[in-house]
């Protein structure tokens, strides 16, 4: 055997040993594995693996044929280690067994007032802030400044509403594998769960510790107890409160600090500005804002201010102080105050009223009162119109409007407000009104009328002035959507026009002067089949004397001339005859009678566009056994009576209508048939004087 020199023995184990370091280096970079890990256990050929693994809170993973195996704490190469112990019962080939570790997350237990408390994975770096939104988030009524965090039993407090409104990560702890975050709730919270909002919880303050609060009461809108913060002053606090009310004295605000008083004029600060007489506040004071109180006061001098205005009371007067200087002083009108009805009681007992309103829209010559000492201002509260009380509102100052509005009733009325202004206030016309005849109606007068529909349509006409004391009548519309008809006890026959006949709904219907002769037969649903609409007649019933108009609707249609339509009026009638009517309802001059062999003989109507071939087609034509040629058309003339021979087989051939002859009301046409030929008769008398003979020879 050969020995190796010592210095080469030497170098080898040096190249050796450097080879290892990398392996030393991983060896000590490895992570220690922790709960909330995801773990990847490669076994070949076993399915039961393919799945990753969570290490959970204990730090233990559930192993398929093993169970609960602890690796928490463990390196990777380590916790391989004890896998492959665990499993080496079981399975025989283990070399190829390796453990990845697949995913790190941080395990934390988020408890208190949040909406999902529980166990949540958080990503590897996760703030304070990730915890609680994984857990759903704050719950209504967090103490945001009070946060616990426990580690290992150990218990550090937090202020997270400090991190949320300076955005520093340095105020928040770094989260730690099994840390527990815990959200206390605020004591403004009671010991009753209930649901809160911010304004529940802020309602009597927003300080959890009574000790490093400061507490406001008294003549402020939310009394309560507010946190404190350095550097806050007593205006800060007051606004925390909601401001101070109308009633506080804001001239004798307190302020305790450590027992003692000290007082603080406010008004004096504002209207100086001077920063030295504001006090400083201190965690634990007590603000109190007390109500002002004044004594009653009356002399020579003195002018009373009531009702609506902001600060009521006496006031002291001099020589060429005016109604305005008085009512500035006092505040001004609130926003309740009826300014149209101020009235100015004087010392001697006499009532004088004043517009204010209209003085200041400048509306007519409007002068100020004189205000002497001992007179009184009142400014009286708006007239609810909610109270259905008619003794709110005085007659000579009040309208009324009834009938087909939203809100019929009784309403304050001005002189420079108009009939629009008052339909207005009522809401505006119902569905069902008739615009077209609104009624004014006026004590001692007759009632005025007026088209309020062609007003709105047109805007030409000038609305009728109204004074107080009227009343605004709007009649309704009858309520059958389907035909518009009214009841006849409803609707007087000024208001009304007559349609009857052949109509789909004849009737009595509303009308008024806009509705055309269309759209009262369309209101009756129109004309039905057996309707003639050649023979329409309208009656006009106002006037002088009755007239009576015929119209040919059928012309109409054809032409489309408006001027065949009449013009109807209210009391009118409109007549729509059947066309198989009996024949004594048709006189003679307005049929033409077409008679002899003919399909259907009678009586036929007749117009200026018809010829001989119109009325032979409408009459069935000739028959079979009839004489086209001597076709005979009777004239009837106003001296004597004219005939005429018409060849109507010609008139096939060359087609020439000069030759058709002309009819007119009142003519008569006659087809003769073959019976009534000459030869005809000749053959009937051969074959009787044959027959006569032939029995003649046998006799």
């Amino acid at each position: 055997m050969r020995i190796l020199p010592v210095h080469i023995v030497f170098i080898g184990l040096l190249v050796a040993l450097v080879g290892l370091l990398p392996v030393l280096a991983y060896a000590e970079e490895q992570p220690r594995l922790r709960p909330g890990d995801v773990l990847s256990i490669q076994v070949p050929g076993e399915p039961d693996f393919n799945e990753p693994f969570d290490v959970s809170l204990s730090g233990t993973v559930i192993l398929p044929e093993v169970g609960e195996l602890h690796l928490a704490d463990l390196s990777r190469l380590e916790a391989l280690d004890a896998i492959r112990a665990a499993l080496a019962p079981i399975y025989r080939n283990l070399e190829r067994v390796n453990l990845l570790i697949k995913e790190r997350r941080l395990a934390v237990m988020v408890l208190g007032y949040v909406k999902e408390p529980g166990q949540v994975m958080l990503a590897p770096g996760a703030t304070i802030q990730m915890a609680l939104n994984a857990a759903g988030g704050l719950s209504q009524g967090a103490q945001l400044d009070r946060l616990q965090i426990r580690r290992e039993g150990d218990v550090r407090n937090f202020d997270y509403k400090s991190y949320l409104d300076s955005g520093d990560p340095a105020l928040l702890p770094v989260l730690q594998p099994m840390d527990q975050v815990f959200v206390p709730a605020s004591p403004l919270t009671g010991n009753v769960q209930i649901e809160f909002d911010a304004k529940t919880l802020t309602a009597a303050g927003d300080a959890a510790d009574e000790s490093a609060s400061v507490t406001v009461f008294g003549e402020v809108h939310r009394p309560g107890a507010f946190a404190y913060k350095p550097g806050l002053e007593v205006i800060d606090m007051l606004m925390r409160a909601g401001g101070v009310t109308r009633y506080a004295g804001i001239e004798q605000i307190r302020v305790i600090s450590e027992g003692r008083p000290r007082p603080f004029n406010m008004r004096e600060y504002l209207d100086t500005g001077n920063q030295q007489l504001m006090p400083t506040i201190s965690s634990g004071d007590i603000l109190f804002v007390p109500q002002a109180s004044e004594q009653i006061r009356m002399g020579a001098r003195t002018v009373f201010v009531m009702g609506e205005v902001f600060k009521p009371g006496a006031f002291e007067t001099k020589d060429g102080a005016s109604f305005l200087d008085l009512l500035a002083n006092a505040g001004g009108p609130t926003r309740f105050a009826e300014t149209r009805q101020v009235r100015i009681l004087h010392a001697d007992g006499s009532v004088q009223p004043f517009d204010l309103q209209a003085y200041t829209e400048g509306n007519g010559p409007v002068e100020l009162p004189r205000i002497s000492p001992g007179d009184a201002i009142l400014v009286p509260e708006k007239t609810d119109q909610n109270e259905k009380s008619w003794l709110k509102i005085p007659t000579q100052r009040a309208i009324r409007i009834i009938g087909a509005v939203e809100r019929p009733g009784r309403y304050e009325w001005a002189s420079e407000m108009n009939l629009m202004d008052l339909i207005a206030h009522a809401g505006g016309p119902g569905p069902s009104a008739d615009t077209a005849h609104l009624q004014i109606i006026r004590e001692h007068s007759a009632p005025i009328s007026f088209n309020f529909k062609r007003y709105l349509a047109e805007g030409q006409s000038q609305l009728p002035e109204l004074i107080a004391g009227d009343t605004v009548l709007i009649h309704e519309l009858p309520k059958d959507p389907n035909d518009n008809r009214s009841q006849w006890t409803r609707q007087s026959s000024e208001r009304s026009i007559y349609i009857m006949g052949q109509v789909g709904a004849p009737g009595r219907y509303a009308f008024n002067e806009e509705l055309n002769f269309l759209d009262i037969l369309a209101a009756a649903q129109g004309p039905n089949a057996r309707a003639d609409l050649a023979n329409i007649r309208i009656s006009h019933r106002k006037g002088s004397q009755m007239q009576v108009t015929r119209l040919n609707l059928h012309r109409y249609f054809e032409t489309g001339d408006e001027n065949l339509l009449p013009r109807v009026r209210p009391e009118d009638v409109i007549f729509v005859p059947d066309q198989t009517r009996d024949w004594l309802q048709k006189s003679k001059d307005s049929t033409i009678r077409v008679l002899g062999a003919v399909g259907k003989p009678g009586r036929y109507s007749f117009d200026d566009d018809m010829t001989l071939l119109d009325l032979l087609a409408e009459a069935g034509g000739p028959q079979n056994n009839a004489l086209q040629d001597r076709i005979v058309v009777v004239n009837k003339g106003q001296s004597s009576d004219q005939a005429r021979i018409f060849d109507l087989e010609a008139f096939a051939k060359n087609a020439d209508f000069a030759a058709l002859p002309v009819l007119r009301n009142g003519d008569t046409v006659y087809v003769p048939s073959q019976e009534q030929s000459g030869w005809t008769t000749f053959s009937k008398v051969l074959r009787s004087t044959l027959n006569v003979v032939a029995l003649m020879a046998l006799l």
